[in-house]
């Protein structure tokens, strides 16, 4: 089973994925960038505030197709459950919020019938919600995909999935304190494992 986590920056997503970690021992937990040479290829993408939009999604493509075929992919074909930091409900709503002012037209259908012809849809996803305020508070809006008016597009375009997949969606509010909202994402996961 593939669970991801998702949600603007500052939501919780990581502090989450790392509680799981000390829950299910046995399941394998990555992420998004990956620490890969295509996720370093990104990491420096984000650094770049005039890097070309359109190259940075194919870098974050490349690296999700590496991700799959490297550690995605043969983790669940050995049985095992699969928690990922960001994947590809991420590129969607961030990449294109990025894109929206290009000449692209319909930016985030243009991505997802990308990824459509390879990638591997998550079984479910954990979406930490918080407001673009409070996510660019606690990021601390150190580059370009963590400003508020940035962010708020990005939240509409993860609110336009989840209007297209709501079955596969779980929101959590994640303006509530940290430990009710690791709570809540713990309960999420075993209800999940024990509906499979």
């Amino acid at each position: 089973m593939l669970i991801t986590l998702e949600g603007l920056d500052g939501s919780g997503k990581t502090t989450a994925w790392e509680a799981l970690r000390d829950a299910y021992p046995d399941a394998v937990f990555t992420r998004e960038p990956t620490d890969s040479w295509y996720g370093e290829a990104v990491y420096r993408s984000i650094g770049d505030d005039d890097a070309d939009p359109l190259a940075e999604l194919f870098l974050y493509t490349a690296d999700h197709a590496d991700h799959l075929s490297r550690v995605i992919r043969p983790a669940l074909a050995e049985g095992k459950l699969v928690v990922s930091d960001r994947y590809s409900d991420s590129r969607y709503a961030y990449q294109a919020a990025t894109l929206s002012g290009t000449d692209l037209v319909r930016p985030l259908e243009y991505i997802r019938g990308i990824h459509e012809a390879f990638s591997r849809a998550p079984d479910a996803t954990i979406y930490l919600d918080v407001d673009p305020e409070t996510a660019a508070a606690r990021s601390g809006a150190s580059n370009k995909f963590e400003q508020a008016g940035y962010l708020a597009e990005v939240r509409a375009n993860y609110e336009r999935l989840i209007d297209l997949e709501p079955e596969r969606f779980v929101r959590v509010d994640a303006a509530r304190p940290p430990e009710d909202v690791l709570e809540a994402v713990e309960r999420t996961v075993e209800r999940l494992l024990d509906e499979r």
